[in-house]
């Protein structure tokens, strides 16, 4: 390194801070699903296809905490609907 860089008060780390309530991770997902999530986000005429995989993680998280009598009614009301 030549003399003239002094890197002594660097800083690692983005440069410009990321929206309050959002965590910067690294995550590994099959190829296939994140290919669903951006061909629905091209279909859908553009978006993020990070906020679509938050939304369907968020729901995911929803549905697991509602008790299972509240379940089974929603079960049974979505597949009286189909059958009429």
């Amino acid at each position: 390194m030549r003399d003239e860089h002094d890197f002594s008060r660097g800083k690692r780390g983005a440069l410009v801070p990321g929206p309050a309530g959002k965590e910067r991770i690294t995550i590994r997902l099959d190829s296939d699903v994140l290919e669903w999530f951006r061909r629905q986000v091209e279909e859908a005429g553009g978006g993020s296809y990070q906020a679509l995989i938050n939304a369907a993680l968020r729901r995911h998280i929803e549905k697991a905490a509602e008790p299972l009598e509240e379940t089974l009614r929603r079960v049974l009301r979505e597949e009286l609907a189909d059958a009429s």
